[in-house]
């Protein structure tokens, strides 16, 4: 167990002289002379990590060579033992195929398929669901070091990435049972004017997972496991950050299923996905990330109507506060709603909408708890705001704060709101957000909080009306009237209405999905089976050689898709 590092001296200072260009000399020297960032040798073993040399699985064969490699780099920042200046430590490589290498996974996957052939399409619902409770046994085995990658590679608090993990294998979990009833309700024959029939799911073909770097386990499993729990073929192409965990996965992947059933492999996406798109052998897009992303894939598809999609995109929720909002409870749901992760959670507070009335005290409030925060490192207790896995993230943050203060906004917590250190965004709380500028317009992803103030329903309407994301939205109130009329406004603009608490996806049993430009497809645990899955059914005539057909199949148990049999 043993940490890597960068050892480019000069590579070190030019990094300073940019990430340091906005923060006070006396906050820098007060956090370097604190101890802010540790010596690599201060490090306690519960977390160092091992180095990770990222491998691809591709045919049921797990690859160690024949592709470039990219250092990864950890968002945590460390002082170095000889002369105290800060540097990134390295913590692996990961692979970075060319397009060649990358079809060689969609070819595997065809084949695998073998137009519905294939032995995992036409396995028995008994034998995938065996192979992903096998698949669940043994990532359980890994959680220790998974959680470890994700606190190094994208500054997760232990907390969290402990609740990724779990959550993960809760959805796991889920997704069998429901896989399981699903099968039971299609088992039975139906019999209707004259015809009798057994209506089932069936896969749809090969299909390429993407997931996110904010949840880069939970949220590619959620599209990950139903489609391979219903007969699809996989490739997984990583997240830009948070991909060494999966070096791990590969042997659970190659040992659970057929060579081909799920490739996991890496590299640049615009290099390499568009030109496995056009092949046409592709026939679901699983993505999660952003919609101008989304769109360039899809486009690339020669068949459009067959190229199926379940897309979880961006948000940009608003968090609406009545003048009878229990502020102490709207205060607590919109610090977490707006900075649990950084603001890194596309179900984030992303725009804050309070009446007038109560808008002075809520921001006075607001701001003082923002800058009473917990920042730090990902190890460190109590913290909740970490690095940034983007460390190209902090100058985007602040291009959107210089447009709204030069357009008259303000900085309401200016002692730290907005300064960096290494890849750590202070949170920024603005007020006075205009909404010509882009950040009441766009989708932050980050540690930055936007507050405007409304006197009239309307004006948060005709902002709701013009936005191009609708995912979720909170209203914090007490007046039925007022909460009524919100509701009933909501319900034809965003997917899920939370009143008096933050947004979120779970319980996983709940639709999660967006109008506009935040999804297509609806992801929970029964909804993601249907999603990743087509109804197929066998009917027949009832008359004497309907039946005797049929009951002659049922009899001998000669089909594995007309049978009446369940999973138990």
């Amino acid at each position: 167990m043993m940490l890597y590092f960068v050892n480019d001296s000069e590579q070190h200072d030019a990094r300073l002289i940019d990430l340091f260009r906005n923060l006070s000399d006396d906050l820098t020297t007060m956090m370097i002379n604190e101890n802010f960032f540790p010596l690599a040798s201060e490090l306690p073993k519960s977390v160092e990590i091992p180095k990770v040399a990222g491998r691809v699985l591709i045919d049921g064969q797990i690859i160690t060579n024949g592709f470039a490699s990219r250092v990864v780099s950890s968002p945590c920042t460390f002082r170095s033992e000889k002369d105290q200046s800060l540097y990134f430590p390295e913590i692996g490589t990961t692979p970075q195929v060319t397009a060649e290498t990358f079809m060689q996974a969609v070819n595997a996957a065809s084949s695998a398929w073998a137009r519905g052939r294939g032995e995992w399409p036409s396995a028995r619902m008994e034998e995938r669901i065996s192979a992903i409770a096998a698949l669940r046994d043994r990532v359980l085995k890994q959680r220790e070091v998974i959680c470890r990658l994700l606190m190094w590679e994208i500054a997760k608090t232990w907390t969290d990435a402990q609740a990724e993990f779990d959550r993960t294998i809760t959805y796991m979990n889920d997704t069998i049972e429901a896989t399981k009833q699903l099968d039971r309700d299609c088992s039975r024959i139906q019999f209707v004017d004259q015809i009798m029939a057994q209506v089932r799911r069936s896969p749809l073909g090969v299909t390429l997972c993407m997931g996110p770097f904010n949840y880069p386990l939970n949220e590619t499993f959620t599209t990950l496991i139903p489609a391979l729990i219903v007969g699809n073929t996989v490739i997984v192409k990583l997240p830009r950050f948070g991909q060494l965990l999966w070096d791990f996965l590969l042997e659970p992947f190659r040992d659970c299923f057929p060579p081909g059933v799920i490739n996991v492999v890496n590299g640049t996406g615009r290099e390499i996905i568009n030109p496995a798109v056009r092949s046409g052998k592709i026939d679901v897009l699983a993505f999660i990330g952003s919609s101008q992303v989304a769109n360039q894939i899809k486009q690339s598809h020669p068949n459009p109507h067959r190229f199926r999609s379940i897309l979880g995109l961006d948000a940009k929720n608003p968090a609406i506060i009545l003048p009878d909002a229990d502020l102490d409870l709207t205060l607590n749901e919109c610090i977490r709603g707006s900075l649990s992760f950084n603001g890194q959670r596309c179900t984030a507070l992303k725009m804050i909408m309070v009446h007038r009335s109560v808008a002075k005290t809520f921001i006075e409030k607001f701001s003082a708890r923002v800058d009473q925060l917990n920042c730090g490192l990902p190890w460190d207790s109590g913290v909740m705001i970490t690095p940034l896995a983007d460390r190209n993230k902090p100058s985007h943050l602040e291009s959107y704060m210089k447009e709204v203060l030069e357009k008259g906004g303000t900085l309401c917590n200016p002692k730290t709101g907005g300064k960096t250190l290494g890849s750590l965004f202070f949170p920024a709380v603005l007020s006075g957000v205009p909404l010509d500028s882009r950040l009441a317009q766009e989708e932050q992803f980050g540690p930055i909080v936007p507050i405007m103030e409304f006197d009239r329903i309307e004006e948060i309407e005709d902002y709701v009306l013009n936005s191009q994301y609708g995912m979720q939205a909170s209203i914090f109130g007490r007046e039925s009237k007022m909460v009524g009329r919100l509701v009933d406004f909501l319900s034809n603009q965003v997917c899920r209405i939370n009143l008096n608490s933050q947004c979120q996806r779970g319980p996983d049993v709940f639709p999660f999905t967006g109008r506009k430009n935040s999804a297509e497809g609806t992801l929970s645990v029964t909804d993601a089976l249907r999603s990743f899955s087509i109804r197929s059914m066998v009917a027949a005539k009832q008359d004497a050689i309907g039946k005797e057909v049929i009951q002659g199949v049922l009899d001998g148990d000669t089909s594995r898709f007309l049978t009446t049999n369940i999973v138990l």
